[in-house]
């Protein structure tokens, strides 16, 4: 069986993210064509609706603005995506850039504020730990250049 990729559902164009918007990404979708994807939502998995108040890390939690805690949500919706990329035999995952749950790299600090700071979201955390390479959507492009 040859490996999938994992993708976050949104640069599919799926409606999911917090606003209720999806972030296709043309670009992604043509250089994909003919592959194996799987497509996931770590935040949506985890039972959060859609649309949804924006959440941002702020150490080892993720809250939302107004202070809610929804790390558990972010952690159950991370690992049953985990799970169904190790079932598909994924080896890689491109992922929303800056998300608390998909962002790889960077990710907004947790003040609302737009700072970013060095950091992966609780999805890609998991997926680095099962040894599941991960980019941003933003580094894709180069790294298809060079695959």
């Amino acid at each position: 069986m040859s490996d999938s990729i994992i993708i976050s559902a949104c640069l599919l164009g799926e409606a999911c993210r917090f606003d209720g918007q999806g972030k296709a990404r043309a670009e992604i979708i043509e250089l994909l064509a003919g592959r194996e994807v799987l497509a996931v939502c770590p935040e949506v998995e985890g039972g959060l609706p859609i649309p949804r108040p924006p959440a941002e890390i702020k150490g080892n939690s993720v809250l939302r603005e107004n202070g809610e805690d929804v790390t558990k949500a972010f952690e159950m919706g991370a690992e049953k995506c985990t799970s169904a990329g190790l079932a598909a035999n994924a080896s890689l995952a491109i992922l929303k850039s800056r998300s608390p749950a998909c962002g790889c790299g960077q990710v907004y600090d947790g003040s609302f504020s737009k700072t970013l700071i060095s950091g992966d979201g609780i999805f890609t955390r998991l997926l680095k730990q099962k040894g599941i390479e991960c980019i941003s959507d933003e580094q894709f492009l180069a790294y298809s250049d060079n695959h």
